[in-house]
């Protein structure tokens, strides 16, 4: 069924007024460092193995050190990279990226290096949480690990490069790409940008024992290979994880961390984890999406009735602590052959015959009633709370929801650090449509699910022992209004993806 895309309610901080830091204004707290607090409670069997955890958020992000990939990352098209990223209390910052030809990050066919400056502007308008940021490269360079990787080069960069002949190069030599002296013909041939500068969020998870583990997301990378360089990142990639304050183990975190451009990490092979869908599947953590959407998952798949059933609750906040409506879907799949593109993934294709709709609050309740009879469940009879069979109406053109609606997916299972198993499903698209045809079946993931072998599997999530004066106040009143704004213009804002996701 088709998500709701946007939620344009932002998280409204007071700054200090440094020129370094400017937010928008609000009466909230005049506190300099702020944070959200999250506790997640979880409640099923496989998350009960993992310690309590609380999460906070700090407004403005700390950023100094470095952080590493945990794992081989798979970005759209496929690409398969792991990244190191350094950032100095100057603001320079240097970037290390290992690009791969194999979706195990086994086989590196070249690295680049990164150098330049970062400037925090203001807390996000769009995507709650985050903060928009301003970088400038100042050089850029390419060290290619092997012929066979030269030669596909050679077929997507120019002939000649700054600094860079490509029929000269010699592998596991450091080559210019650009300086601020000259043009930018290379990395826009590469496909390249650090675009993804441009909104970090900073996430520390305390841990019972005493421990914390501290996360970086960056902007989200376009789906659209032709739209990357130009897009404005609105969600977040794949987290990395403080080279200080990782989770243990991770011999991953160490490989790359001790890299070089020259050295690239090869990662070890990871044991086959065969794919098996049977029993349910949830979030690990409040996610976002491109376009300002916040939610959780969980999902329960029938392998015996090629079944299936997802839960998505959406929120307002980057918490996932203020919902905004529940969607239910199920339908049918049928399991494809083995991915051409990212090996040891599956393709799939999934049916979503039936939607059930539950409004979480008022103003969402009032917008569905304000639609026209037969185009968005019972008309005039949403209410808080009590759920709605979109079915009978062939779905919510509100919402964007048709019914019957069929998906081109890509499935993929690991096994994390603990040797439990992970489930990744296809990256939806950026653009809000859908993979509705084979040719735009996903080429990356969202963030993994974790496995519940029973029990009550949507976590339960509450703010932290009370907020304090470093603590980011939340403006009901204010959400409430934006909320009523947001709903007004879901029509062109809502997606028009089946959230088999």
């Amino acid at each position: 069924m088709n998500c709701v895309r946007g939620e344009l309610i932002s998280v409204f901080v007071a700054g200090t007024g440094s020129k370094l830091w400017e937010v928008p204004t609000a009466s909230f707290t005049s506190s300099s460092n702020l944070s959200e607090s999250l506790q997640w409670e979880q409640d099923c069997q496989y998350l009960h193995l993992q310690d309590r955890v609380r999460i906070t958020a700090d407004i403005p992000p700390r950023l100094d050190g470095t952080w590493v990939s945990t794992r081989c990352e798979v970005r759209p098209g496929p690409e398969f990279l792991t990244r190191s990223y350094t950032f100095h209390p100057s603001r320079h910052f240097q970037a290390l990226q290992h690009y791969y030809t194999d979706s195990g990050c086994e086989d590196p066919a070249y690295s680049l290096m990164i150098r330049g400056r970062l400037r925090l502007r203001q807390a996000s308008w769009i995507t709650r949480g985050g903060t928009e940021t301003e970088h400038h490269i100042s050089k850029a360079g390419i060290v290619v690990h092997s012929l066979a990787a030269k030669q596909r080069l050679a077929s997507s960069l120019p002939p000649t490069c700054v600094g860079l002949t490509l029929g000269r190069v010699v592998p596991g030599k450091l080559y210019e790409l650009y300086n601020t002296r000259a043009g930018r013909g290379c990395l826009a041939a590469l496909g390249f940008s650090m675009i993804e500068m441009g909104l970090i969020r900073v996430e520390t998870q305390h841990h019972s024992h005493g421990g914390k583990v501290q996360e970086l997301f960056l902007g989200d990378v376009h789906t659209d290979w032709t739209q990357r360089t130009q897009y404005r990142p609105t969600g977040y990639q794949q987290p990395l994880q403080n080279a200080m304050h990782h989770i243990h183990p991770c011999p991953v975190c160490a490989l790359v961390y001790r890299s070089s451009e020259q050295r690239p990490p090869v990662l070890p092979r990871r044991p086959a984890a065969p794919l098996s869908l049977a029993s349910r599947w949830v979030s690990q953590r409040c996610e976002t999406r491109p376009n300002v959407l916040f939610l959780t998952r969980d999902f329960t798949f029938n392998p015996d009735q090629h079944a299936w059933d997802g839960i998505y609750r959406h929120y307002s906040d980057p918490a996932c602590s203020q919902p905004t409506f529940t969607l239910r879907a199920s339908g049918h799949y049928a399991q494809g052959n083995p991915s051409t593109k990212v090996s040891g993934a599956t393709e799939f294709v999934f049916k979503v015959t039936q939607v059930r709709v539950t409004a979480a609050e008022e103003s969402t309740a009032k917008l569905l009633n304000g639609t026209r009879p037969g185009k968005c469940g019972r008309a005039g009879s949403w209410e808080v709370g009590v759920e709605q069979d979109l079915t009978p109406t062939d779905g919510c053109t509100l919402l964007g929801i048709k019914l019957p609606h069929k998906e081109y997916e890509l499935f993929k299972t690991e096994l994390d650090h603990r040797k439990h198993p992970l489930l990744f499903i296809g990256e939806r698209p950026t653009d809000g449509s859908s993979p509705d045809r084979p040719q735009k079946r996903p080429t990356s993931f969202q963030a993994p699910m974790v496995l519940c072998s029973g029990g009550e599997t949507q976590p339960s999530h509450r703010y932290g022992s009370g907020f304090n004066s470093k603590q980011v106040q939340l403006a009901a009143s204010g959400t409430k209004r934006l909320a009523q704004l947001v709903l007004l213009v879901l029509g062109s804002v809502l997606c028009s993806w089946f959230c088999v996701y």
